[in-house]
């Protein structure tokens, strides 16, 4: 074997160093695109009294409480009027709507559905969605937990 000098090392590390730069790119990019999530009201059915809901804006906030833990009006208070609500009760206790808010109920597994896709480990927690597609919808916020007091 030939040894050719310090250039054929510079080959050797930087291409090394390319990889290693497209390697961390490519994780960079998957890890942002995950942290936010989707959720399709094509396949997830959520019932607004006794009809199903189908959403007519493109903004929404999501927030998923719990009425035996937490003040509906107080909980809905701390949440920005930019958008309606879309309110999901963990208890599935029946509330009427009220202006900007949108009371629904789902199945269990609907619910542990959504709770395991955002990621939801504390409750009230809320966070905006913004229509992807016809009925597509993704997360357009970070998921904030409210606080009791």
């Amino acid at each position: 074997m030939v040894y050719r000098g310090k250039s054929s090392l510079f080959y050797i590390f930087s291409s090394f160093g390319g990889a290693l730069l497209v390697a961390a790119a490519f994780f960079y990019y998957n890890y942002r695109f995950s942290q936010f999530k989707f959720i399709d009201f094509k396949n997830t059915i959520l019932y607004e009294k006794t009809n199903i809901f189908t959403p007519k804006q493109d903004n929404y906030y999501m927030l998923i409480f719990s009425s035996k833990m937490n003040d509906v009006n107080k909980l809905l208070s701390k949440i920005p009027k930019n958008y309606p609500i879309i309110a999901i009760d963990m208890y599935q206790k029946s509330f009427d709507n009220k202006k900007g808010v949108i009371f629904v109920r789902a199945g269990t597994n609907t619910i542990i559905d959504i709770i395991q896709k955002f990621n939801i480990y504390k409750i009230p927690v809320y966070f905006a969605i913004k229509r992807y597609n016809k009925t597509l919808f993704k997360q357009d916020s970070n998921k904030k937990v409210i606080d009791g007091s």
